[in-house]
This record gives structure tokens, sequence and C-alpha cells, in this order.
């Protein structure tokens, strides 16, 4: 058994970035802070921020673009995905990034939108991300019930 599963709460870098296949579907590119706070041994306070790739389809992408600013906070559902290409060098490359398969909008940030789910007052609202059509090695025919416990 494996299981390939992210979940991040954090606050845009920049504007979504959403480009359309030729086919008409919308491609976004979300660009993710999340930050660590502690107090290392001498009693400093330290901070790190780790930046995130996510990638978004469909609807989701769109209401992304159109709800979305930088500075947002938002929670992100999927799964990690490495792809490998080659730069203008001839070298192989790696990147890493987040297949959404769930983003919720959060309040806060200094983007906040002006998006609200049926009438809440929260400013958050949760999209479920369609599937795009990928090829895959995992084996989608598995089945809860066998499972022996």
């Amino acid at each position: 058994m494996s299981l390939n599963k992210a979940m991040i709460i954090g606050n845009l870098g920049a504007d979504p970035e959403v480009r359309f296949t030729q086919s008409g579907t919308a491609v976004g590119n979300l660009r993710i802070a999340t930050n660590e706070k502690w107090t290392d041994k001498s009693g400093q306070r330290q901070e790190r921020t780790e930046w995130h790739r996510v990638v978004v389809f469909g609807k989701t992408a769109e209401n992304c673009q159109k709800y979305l600013k930088k500075g947002r906070q938002i929670f992100v559902e999927g799964r990690i995905q490495t792809n490998e290409w080659q730069d203008k060098d001839g070298n192989k490359r790696y990147t890493t990034e987040i297949v959404a398969s769930n983003v919720t909008f959060l309040s806060g940030g200094s983007g906040g939108g002006d998006y609200s789910d049926s009438g809440s007052s929260s400013g958050g609202g949760g999209y479920t991300q369609e599937r795009p059509q990928v090829e895959s090695n995992y084996d989608q025919s598995f089945n809860d019930d066998e499972i022996p416990f």
C-alpha cells in the first residue's frame, strides 16, 4: 500500500497564473508560502519560509484566478508530483509540485478577495478539483473491501 497526499495552509506569493490548453482546459499555477517558527537553543526566535508550487486544473483554476490575489491564505490538498525536463543546455532538471485535488479559500492575507460562499461572512469557499486525465502507474481498481481488517 502507498499514499501520496499533501496538505498545506499558506499564503499566495503572487496572483494565480492561468493558461489554457489547446482543448480549452484551464491550468493554473500557484506559488504558496508556508512558515515555520521556533526558538533555537540560544533563545533566539527563528523563522523559515518554504515555497510550494501548486497546479490546479479546470474550473478550480478559473475560480482561483477570479477570486484569489497575492497574500490570500488558502488550504490545498493534493498529491506530490516530480517532473523531469531538460534546460537549454541539455541538463536534466526536476520540478516538484503539488497537483491539487481540493482548494479552499481562507480568510486573511493582504489580497483578501471578494469571494463569499453562499453569503458566508468568513470569506472562504471550497472547490473540489476536477481530476485531469493523466497517465499513472497507480492501480485505480483497488477496492476498500479488499482490506483484511
